[in-house]
C-alpha cells in the first residue's frame, strides 16, 4: 500500500475550506488525508461513519487513481453534513 500522505493523486474536484478564518485547499488525495486524520478524533466523532468512508476511500484511491471519483464523493459527503462546504 502506498503511503496516503504523501499522494500525489489529484482529485476529481478541488475543495477549498474556511477553518479558523485561514483557507484550506484540498486537491490531491494526499492533502485530503493530512486534513481529515490530523484534526482530532473528538472533532469528527459526530460523522465517525462519514470520516471512517473518507479515510477508507483515500486509502484505496492513493492506489488506484480509478477510485479519485469515490474519494471525492465521500469527501464531498463528509464535509457536507460537517459543514465545511
Amino acid at each position: 500500500m502506498a503511503d496516503v500522505s504523501r499522494s500525489d493523486t489529484p482529485l476529481k474536484a478541488t475543495f477549498k475550506l474556511r477553518l479558523n478564518g485561514e483557507t484550506v485547499t484540498l486537491a490531491t488525495v494526499g492533502q485530503a488525508y493530512r486534513f481529515i486524520t490530523n484534526l482530532s478524533s473528538i472533532e469528527w466523532i459526530e460523522f465517525r461513519a462519514l470520516h471512517a468512508d473518507a479515510v477508507s476511500a483515500l486509502q484505496r484511491a492513493a492506489d488506484n487513481a480509478m477510485l479519485t471519483v469515490q474519494a471525492t464523493n465521500a469527501l464531498r459527503a463528509l464535509f457536507v453534513r460537517a459543514k465545511l462546504l
